[in-house]
């Protein structure tokens, strides 16, 4: 099964891919022209107005940088403490499966969570950047 070891960077990538892909369409319409209802969404559930702000932008930004793999560690912290919220805040009372369960922001947070410790895989920017693009400092 070492064989299967060689793909991790493709599954890292993959992991990558999807969760900023997710992230930045979370956030767009928040980001561009939604930002005001999110804010009272966001006011609503008892949290100071300005977190939506940083909310949304957490959700794009970060969702952008992790799909290029540029401070992957970092945005994914970021996403991972954002869906905690979401969880704790928006989610846990409909329950797992429910309708609007925490389930698929449960899912997410794994990936951000998984992303924080394996970091970007070396098809990323990340990679590029430290020196292991050019045969440089290798892993």
């Amino acid at each position: 099964m070492r064989y299967l070891d060689r793909l991790q960077p493709v599954a890292l990538l993959a992991m990558r891919l999807a969760l900023g892909a997710v992230m930045v369409a979370h956030g767009y319409h928040k980001v561009f022209g939604g930002l005001h209802h999110h804010v009272e969404f966001v006011s609503s559930l008892g949290l100071p107005g300005w977190t939506a702000y940083l909310s949304a932008l957490t959700e794009f930004v970060g969702g952008l940088l992790v799909l290029v793999g540029l401070f992957t560690r970092a945005a994914a912290f970021a996403i991972c403490i954002d869906l905690a919220v979401a969880i704790w805040k928006v989610h846990l009372h409909n329950g797992l499966t429910g309708n609007g369960g925490y389930e698929f922001p449960l899912a997410l947070a794994t990936l951000a969570f998984a992303l924080i410790f394996f970091g970007a895989g070396p098809f990323a920017i990340d990679h590029i950047l430290r020196g292991g693009g050019s045969g440089g400092r290798g892993k």
